[in-house]
């Protein structure tokens, strides 16, 4: 969420943000301008609430002194002028919780202010190419994952359907398996040697966590809910969400900072905006795996950091021998909460493409300001209880395991349709090198 000091102070700099993010020059000043008259009429009843309170004590005091001499008319006025304060005050308060409530929801579904550097565009094709890691291999003969799973007899769409309809997927045998050993490769990787935590989060979590890393309100529609007696509880699209969280409602000391955690959880999404793409195979799923990075940060290292996280989800691909190349987002193509972001995409031969497997985001103080998590600052010598700030929040896949599947299917397949092993993985296969064709 935009701090709302900020846009009342630089209301042409919002307009601005909001035009490189793909909005109309008119909405855009629309919408300022509706927010900046929302806190006015907010901050001018704020005021005259308090006068009032202010009259009122006045008022009760000048009560007593009338009475002390006396002049019982002048009390009995004034008994009636407070009466008639009070009205307004106790109707007052709840004005004021409905205005704070309005405010609050025109600013929940504005997204956050690009940084400076981040390219501009209306889509993925103003994205710029950071660099390139790795040779693509080139094969006249490359298969897409699912052609080689089902031949393999160890990836079923057809009976996934039967269960649970589109965009699920079961996997079995050595294939299951190892997407299990890519998922213990990666937690290993970013705990022994990257410095994250692993932590086990619930998979529902309440609407409130979901308002914090800004799933809610704007995009509810991609999200799974179960019903939790008379209230619900959503399935986590990226454990992203409880991750971050854990701060929630907090004041770190800056010692303490970067927390950095990271889990391997199942995700839900309903992929409502993807309707027609990737139908085929399970790189757009419903349910799948992914080792999530997230890093709690002061201000002045929330950017070193982000370019830290990166660094270690690439070395993920590094270390598997995946060809990949790192991008930065255009403002059109950014998510809603980032600042900026760094799109990781593997090489796939089965498609002839590099796909998308990671993305690490900054995302400023934009979801701490949903979440109240702050931070106290040091103290400086000679200086006092310094007030908390908040939080800059990043996170990132570590990457996303079903993706990560595909790849290395797709780029280690051989001829005969059977797939090699990286070495990597082959002490979390019992060192197994190859899984055969069927």
């Amino acid at each position: 969420m935009l701090d709302i000091r900020w846009i009342r102070e630089n209301p042409q700099a919002l307009a601005d943000a909001l035009v490189k993010r793909g909005w109309s020059a008119d909405e855009a000043r629309s919408t300022v301008d509706d927010l900046i008259a929302r806190d006015e009429a907010r901050r001018s009843h704020l005021t005259e609430l308090q006068q009032s309170q202010e009259r009122r004590n006045a008022a009760s005091k000048e009560i007593g002194n009338a009475m002390r001499n006396g002049d019982m008319a002048r009390a009995e006025a004034l008994k009636a002028e407070v009466g008639t304060i009070k009205d307004f005050i106790q109707n007052g308060e709840t004005r004021e919780r409905e205005l704070d409530e309005a405010l609050k929801q025109a600013l929940a579904v504005l997204p956050n202010v690009p940084l400076p550097d981040v390219p501009v565009g209306k889509d993925e094709h103003a994205n710029v190419e950071l660099r390139r890691v790795g040779e693509p291999r080139r094969m006249n003969w490359a298969r897409e994952h699912w052609e080689l799973g089902e031949a393999m007899g160890l990836m079923d769409f057809e009976r996934a359907a039967r269960l649970s309809g589109a965009r699920f997927t079961v996997l079995k045998g050595q294939l299951a398996r190892l997407e299990r050993a890519l998922g213990q490769f990666m937690l290993d990787l970013h705990t022994t040697e990257h410095g994250y935590t692993e932590v086990q989060p619930p998979l529902l979590v309440r609407d409130e966590a979901l308002y914090g890393t800004n799933q809610l309100p704007k995009f509810e529609e991609d999200l799974f809910f179960a019903a939790h007696g008379d209230s619900r509880l959503g399935l986590i699209p990226t454990s992203e969400v409880p991750l971050t969280n854990l701060v929630r409602e907090e004041i770190q000391d800056v010692s303490d900072l970067p927390l950095r955690y990271t889990a391997l959880t199942p995700c839900f999404r309903s992929e409502a905006g993807s309707a027609g793409r990737d139908t085929r195979g399970m790189l757009r799923q419903h349910q799948f795996y992914k080792v999530e990075l997230v890093s709690i940060t002061d201000d002045a290292t929330s950017l070193d950091e982000h370019e830290r996280m990166t660094a270690c989800a690439e070395e993920v691909l590094k270390r598997l021998g995946l060809p990949f190349r790192t991008m930065v987002l255009s403002t059109g193509d950014m998510g809603f909460g980032a600042q900026k972001t760094h799109d990781i995409e593997v090489w796939l031969p089965g498609q002839n493409a590099y796909r998308e497997i990671s993305s690490c985001s900054v995302c400023g103080d934009f979801q701490a300001r949903r979440m109240d998590a702050r931070y106290r600052p040091k103290a400086e010598e000679g200086q006092g209880k310094v007030q908390p700030r908040f939080v800059h929040t990043l996170n990132g896949s570590g990457v996303a395991v079903g993706r990560a599947l595909i790849a290395v299917m797709e780029n280690y397949q051989n001829e005969d349709g059977s797939v090699t092993i990286p070495e990597a993985l082959r002490p979390y296969m019992g060192g197994l090198e190859r899984i055969g064709a069927r």
